[in-house]
């Protein structure tokens, strides 16, 4: 039998698979993209927000597949993934059970992780374990401390604009919500919030490609306006042994430089990098960001 190797153009390309994994509801499927060299046992998982996708992570993942096996599930209520029959269930302790399906499935002892705002908090929770797969954590804008008033404003929205007329008005609504990601070309817009819309079951609209039902764990612990106390994951974090570096926009409202600080010389000690005129949260896009992922990965300190 002849064995063809795939072209390194092959392997800069993303290819789906799925995962199953278990709650207490049943079973539900996990999709992935995978990036690089499969057999590459240096393996990147990198982990979306809320209401985000895999997808948030193209750019980077495929600078990253020449070096890395590089993997982005949709995590589940999103995407490409099943729908929860119990909403309750969807949360962190949830997610991190999956992530510890997938890594099973990836075959490989250790994994590096990015994880974007929820993506981060499903990282420090499987980095905090006794013998954890993790061995570099980068935190995306979400800390050991994170802001009750920007928990509130995310909780303001979150499965409740789902449904718009048209891809014109989505665009003009979703810019403004995800305006803390900085600037952007048009170009890069599009790719951050096309793959995020998914035609209406009617075909009369277009719909956000998530389970609106992951709102509702998250709305009836933050919708209390400025009554929400701050979430406080300081015994999570101290516990984390791994290499860790935070990353968080300037202007964040949900991570800030106070807390920065304090992680610097705490716990993990982690290195922090604040990115000019972003706020919640970087997108990894542009080259700036991703040259500080790149080299911390890379890094044997």
């Amino acid at each position: 039998m002849v064995m063809i190797k795939a072209s390194e153009h092959d392997l800069a390309r993303p290819r789906w698979a799925r995962v199953s994994c278990i709650s207490p509801a049943g079973l539900h499927e996990m999709a992935y993209q995978e990036w690089g060299d499969p057999s590459n046992p240096d393996t990147v998982i990198c982990v979306h927000g809320l209401t985000r996708l895999s997808q948030d992570f193209n750019v980077l993942a495929k600078h990253l597949s020449a070096r890395y096996r590089v993997v982005c599930p949709d995590v589940v209520g999103r995407g490409r993934s099943s729908w929860l029959k119990n909403p309750m269930l969807y949360g962190v302790p949830q997610y991190a059970a999956d992530m510890i399906t997938l890594i099973a499935r990836l075959n490989v002892p250790k994994v590096k992780w990015v994880g974007t705002s929820m993506g981060g908090l499903i990282g420090m929770t499987l980095a905090s374990l006794q013998n954890s797969p993790i061995d570099r954590l980068i935190l995306n804008d979400v800390g050991a401390s994170l802001s009750g008033e920007a928990l509130a404003r995310i909780a303001s929205y979150v499965g409740l604009v789902t449904h718009f007329p048209d891809r014109e008005t989505a665009y003009k609504t979703l810019r403004e919500i995800f305006s803390g990601f900085g600037p952007h070309s048009d170009n890069e817009w599009h790719d951050l919030i096309d793959p995020g819309l998914v035609a209406d079951a009617e075909g009369k609209g277009v719909r956000v490609h998530y389970d609106p039902a992951i709102a509702e764990p998250f709305r009836q612990t933050y919708s209390m306006g400025a009554m929400v106390p701050n979430l406080e994951l300081w015994p999570v974090y101290d516990a984390i042994q791994c290499p860790t570096l935070l990353l968080r926009g300037a202007q964040s409202d949900l991570c800030t430089q106070a807390v920065a600080e304090a992680m610097s010389h705490r716990g993990p000690r982690a290195q922090s990098v604040a990115f000019a005129g972003v706020g919640h949260a970087p997108s990894l896009m542009h080259d700036d960001q991703i040259q500080v992922v790149s080299q911390f990965l890379s890094s044997s300190t």
